[in-house]
């Protein structure tokens, strides 16, 4: 797959709402495309009951954040850029849609044009800027893997992905590129929570897209305002909740313009802006427990993930406020555990250093004097080399014996598979399997 050829997980519908008066309704948003998720979620309940999102960061890789927009001022950090020298607070999308800031909007922004209102307003965004397609600093490697290290690296609580790019099982050896595998396990292994789009191929191909398909990610598809599976929304089986991602208000990187748009990038964004408010509730918690409290909670909880919905509807509400077992299973990362088990431990192993070099100066083990040379063949010595040589031939003699008797060695046990292997279903989707290994017959 080229990388420069990633897509955003957005699409854009209604080009540039005009800013005017909004009436009053429940929900913040213009009136054709209110956020209902408000509503459903009692979302400023949990606001006063001092769910936020506050203390959490949230990392977002994407096309980066105009952070000059007021509705965003004072809510993004500095992050990186990597396709370009800058901190990401420069939206790279030559769109005026500007998928990142929309993302970012979504997750923190105040009210301003139309009443847009970000889900978790005290949270923050860290913006990591790559060079996706249809920036203007497009590239055949995105650096998506180096990009989940620095969110990682620099105190990233969650790292939302509104992207994703296609995997093609005739010239992709495993569904998830080995590099951002391998930084995945990174940013669990550092305490946070990754979450990406499960992909808008719903009516096309289907095809896998990572990072959604990668081991340890929360994959994120869309559902409309009744609940109902979005048909754009790619059902895979590491899909794990659904999220609102219909009709969904963002703004625009272009001051007082905004759009109405269908994506799982939206349902990610939103998915990401839950988890920061369960977060700011529960700071106690560990990114495992967190997504674990989520799962557990899900609107039509499954016992076995469903292509469409995986385990369930995200329920913004009872995520931050059920009573949930500390010891709620997360069968995302128990998945991932063994996989990401071995990558640390060769990782660790490769930061071992070898042991140092002996000194090259011996000090002095004793004494010795130089005199003449005692004489070797006494009889003495004669007959302790005859009791020698006896005794040689007769160690050959039994070993003769005993390489006679000796049936062939066994055949070589095969090694169990070391990492996810590729399984492609009735469906020709290709999916990771965790391999057991079991006893010969």
């Amino acid at each position: 797959m080229s990388r420069g050829g990633r897509r955003l997980a957005a699409v854009a519908l209604a080009a540039g709402l005009l800013l005017g008066t909004v009436p009053a309704v429940a929900a913040p948003g213009p009136p054709d495309a209110p956020e209902y998720w408000f509503d459903t979620w009692q979302i400023p309940r949990l606001w006063s009951q001092g769910a936020r999102g506050q203390g959490i960061r949230i990392a977002e890789i994407d096309t980066g954040v105009n952070a000059a927009l007021p509705e965003l001022r004072g809510r993004v950090l500095a992050g990186t850029d990597f396709g370009r020298s800058g901190d990401g607070r420069t939206d790279r999308q030559q769109d005026e849609f500007g998928h990142g800031t929309a993302m970012a909007s979504i997750m923190v922004g105040r009210p301003g044009t139309l009443g847009i209102t970000g889900i978790a307003p005290d949270a923050r965004v860290l913006p990591i800027a790559v060079p996706l397609s249809g920036t203007s600093d497009a590239s055949s490697d995105d650096h998506l893997g180096a990009a989940i290290r620095w969110a990682a690296d620099h105190g990233a609580d969650v790292i939302s992905m509104s992207l994703g790019g296609r995997r093609d099982p005739s010239s992709d050896s495993e569904p998830c590129a080995a590099d951002e595998q391998a930084a995945v396990f990174y940013a669990l292994r550092k305490g946070a929570v990754v979450l990406a789009a499960a992909g808008n191929r719903g009516k096309g191909d289907n095809a896998v897209e990572e990072p959604g398909v990668c081991l340890g990610v929360v994959a994120v598809g869309a559902t409309d305002r009744s609940g109902e599976h979005a048909p754009f929304s790619s059902r895979h089986p590491y899909v794990a909740f659904t999220a609102p991602g219909v009709n969904v208000p963002s703004l625009s990187r272009v001051a007082g313009l905004a759009y109405a748009g269908n994506g799982t990038s939206q349902a990610t964004a939103i998915a990401s802006a839950v988890v920061a408010l369960v977060w700011s509730k529960h700071p106690k918690l560990t990114g495992q427990q967190v997504i674990a409290r989520v799962l557990a909670t899900l609107d039509g909880r499954r016992s076995k993930p469903d292509p469409a919905y995986g385990w369930g509807q995200l329920d913004g509400y009872r995520a931050v406020t059920a009573t949930v077992p500390a010891g709620a299973p997360n069968p995302i990362y128990a998945a991932a555990a063994p996989f990401a088990a071995r990558a640390n431990a060769f990782a660790k192993a490769a930061r071992v250093k070898p042991p140092a070099p002996a000194a090259k100066q011996i000090g002095s083990t004793g004494e010795f004097r130089i005199g003449s040379s005692p004489r070797l063949l006494v009889p003495r010595v004669l007959g302790a080399l005859a009791v020698a040589l006896a005794g040689l031939l007769a160690l050959i003699a039994l070993a003769v014996v005993a390489l006679l008797r000796r049936r062939p060695a066994e055949p070589p046990v095969p090694p169990t598979p070391a990492g996810p292997r590729v399984q492609v279903d009735d469906d020709g989707v290709q999916w990771h399997a965790i391999i057991e290994r079991t006893a010969p017959e």
